[in-house]
This record gives structure tokens, C-alpha cells and sequence, in this order.
């Protein structure tokens, strides 16, 4: 994640709405993958005064909801790219939901800003129907949930993908609820962010492996996807993970099935990727003059020059003196997981897919 630069100097962070220094108006162009500095024009449009180009407003953006996206002027839409793919929301007559809808909204938009960059195709389901995208943020009225049941039945709304459309179940946007949760199913690591990323890689699953020329090579490392689904979860949650998972798999989840191996190596490669370009764009230097990111422009290109062993030794690097810096202030490890060879090789493969030229 980047971080942009107001008119006045002072660093602006991706969620701000204001400048601290100066309290200019703020919205991010997603067009332009920056949070610019704003001024008020005629007929309710802003200009940026980065590019000079106009934009209006997001309506979450105007209702106060935590939205700072903008829609540029020729986009006839009310909503910004990111709130348009959230089909169904929550009842915001209830406060609580208002939170939740926030926090997965906040969660949301980190997904995005990485899915944009690194140039996968995001597209609105309801222009592309079969090949689309959409998400639908929902509560369960039922007394059973997916926070009561590890496998509840099919009518109650379980965090999931299927054909192009990712479910949420708010109650993981309560840190309480999802700290309970993630304690019961001997989680190392459960976040809003994490989960949407994880959802994403089914979805990209869809768009850029199934039936391409890849299919056998990750067939080779994660397994044969068409061993049935429902059979080979429904045997995690009854037996757990395969004993000794650790040298295969990234987390005992990615055990359950190879499509739930690619998503969770998917996820990873989300978290280091992201985590880098911060780490990039912040100057920070964990090993000297060696550290390959330093001074870079973490951009796609230069994301696709590096090898998987490059990638991998500077996430090594970084997400240690994270886990260090995390124990000083007696907080759980950012990143507590150990990549085996066999789980970087899946991750070299992902790496490929994500920098093949478009």
C-alpha cells in the first residue's frame, strides 16, 4: 500500500478523508491508484489537485459512511467502483450493522487497490454476468450460524465464493466474534482483509485457471480440484488436517483441497506483496543495502522482475522484524506462519500467474 502526499507536505494514509496539516478534502482516484488532495467546483464535482481531472464524490462517500473513493466525471454511476460490486449490504437501520458494514467496506478497498495495480480484471457482475464479480454482505437472522455450527446448514450465510460472487457473514466484522471463532477452529490468523483475499482466489481460479494451459502444472503442485468438494471438507471438519501438514500446505486449511490450497497461497501472496510495497514505500530497510525493495517503485513491472527466491527472502526478512516488532509491544505475530519449499513452489506458481503479461 502507498501512501500519497498532500499539497501541503504532509503524508496522507489510504483511509483518510482530511488532511490532518491542512484539513483539505481528500478522496482516492482509483483510476489514478492515489489519495489526492481535493477542490470544491461547480455542480457538485471536485477537481483533484494532483491530476487537475474532476471527479464526484462516491454517495457512501457523501452519507458518511467511511468511503473516500471518488468516481471520475464521465461515470454516470452514484457509486465508486468498489461500493457498486456490493450487491446486497446489510440492514443499516440497525447501528451495529452500520460498523460492520464499514469495517468489511475498509476491507474491501485494500483488496481492490491490490487487485487494480497488479492489473487483474475486476468486472462488475452486473455488466458481465458469467464472468463478473460481486459481493453480498450478509447478516443471519437465524439462531444458528456459521459462529455457532462449524458446518451449518445450507440455508444459514456462510463466508464463501461461487460463481463469481463472494459472501460475508458480517458477524466477521465484530473482533470479538471473529476472535472467538478463530480460537475455536485453532486459527493462527483470521481478518476481514485475510478473508476477502482468500475469496478472491477462487474467484480468480475461475477467470484465469480453469480450462487454460496451466491446469496440469497445478494439478502437479496442489492437487486434482476435481476430487469432490463437499466430501473432502466435510472429512476436515470431522478428522482435521492431514498429520504433518506443515511441509505441504500454509496453513491446515489449504489441506482440505487443492482449491482451497490455491486461495489460501493466493491470500499469502496478497499479504507479502502488500506488505512490501508499504514496507517499499516507507523506506525501510531490514538488511542493509542488500534488501532488493529498498528504493524501488513497487510496481507491477517491477514485481514481475523478481524471482520467487527474491520475493521470498525479503518477505523473510520483513515479516521477522514484524513478528519482533509485534513481541515489543506484546501483540500476536503479524505473520505466524512458516513457508516450507514445497509451499514456496505453490507460491511461485501464483507469482506467475498474477505478472503474465495481460
Amino acid at each position: 500500500m502507498k501512501t500519497s502526499y498532500c499539497q501541503c507536505g504532509n503524508r496522507l494514509h489510504f483511509e483518510n478523508t482530511s488532511c490532518q496539516k491542512c484539513f483539505r478534502e481528500l478522496g482516492f482516484l482509483p483510476d489514478e491508484g492515489l489519495l489526492s488532495a481535493l477542490e470544491s467546483v461547480a455542480n457538485n464535482h471536485w477537481q483533484s489537485l494532483d491530476t487537475n481531472r474532476l471527479y464526484r464524490k462516491c454517495q457512501n462517500y457523501e452519507q458518511n459512511t467511511g468511503c473516500n473513493w471518488m468516481i471520475a466525471e464521465n461515470d454516470s454511476s452514484s457509486f465508486c467502483v468498489s461500493c457498486r460490486l456490493s450487491e446486497i449490504i446489510p440492514d443499516l437501520s440497525i447501528p451495529e450493522n452500520v460498523k460492520r458494514w464499514s469495517r468489511i467496506e475498509r476491507a474491501k478497498r485494500r483488496l481492490l487497490y491490490s487487485l487494480f495495480w497488479l492489473g487483474l480484471p475486476v468486472i462488475d457482475k452486473s455488466i458481465d454476468e458469467e464472468n463478473g464479480l460481486s459481493f453480498r454482505l450478509m447478516e443471519d437472522h437465524s439462531h444458528y450460524s456459521e459462529f455457532v455450527n462449524i458446518l451449518p446448514e445450507r440455508d444459514h450465510i456462510m463466508t464463501g465464493h461461487i460463481g463469481g460472487v463472494i459472501t460475508l457473514n458480517i458477524e466477521e466484522a465484530d473482533p470479538v466474534l471473529r476472535e472467538e471463532m478463530r480460537t475455536r477452529m485453532q486459527e493462527r490468523y483470521r481478518t476481514l482483509l485475510g478473508h476477502l483475499r482468500h475469496e478472491s482466489g477462487h474467484y480468480y481460479w475461475d477467470r484465469l485457471l480453469r480450462n487454460s494451459i496451466a491446469i496440469d502444472e497445478f494439478r502437479v503442485l496442489f492437487g486434482d480440484e476435481r476430487t469432490d468438494y463437499e466430501t473432502a471438507l466435510q472429512a476436515y471438519y470431522n478428522n482435521g488436517p492431514i498429520v504433518g501438514w506443515q511441509t505441504s500446505w500454509v496453513s491446515a486449511y489449504a489441506s482440505a483441497h487443492p482449491w482451497e490450497d490455491w486461495a489460501e497461497c493466493w491470500a499469502h501472496y496478497l499479504h507479502m506483496i502488500d506488505t512490501l510495497e508499504t514496507a517499499s514505500d516507507f523506506g525501510f530497510d531490514v538488511n542493509g543495502t542488500t534488501n532488493a525493495i529498498s528504493g524501488q517503485r513497487f510496481d507491477k513491472h517491477y514485481l514481475a522482475s523478481l524471482s520467487i527466491e527474491q520475493l521470498v527472502d525479503e518477505w523473510r526478512k520483513l515479516s521477522v522484524a514484524l513478528n519482533e516488532m509485534n513481541r515489543s509491544m506484546g501483540l500476536a505475530d503479524a505473520y505466524p506462519f512458516v513457508l516450507s519449499e514445497t509451499v514456496i513452489n505453490k507460491l511461485s506458481f501464483v507469482h506467475k500467474i498474477i505478472t503474465a503479461p495481460s
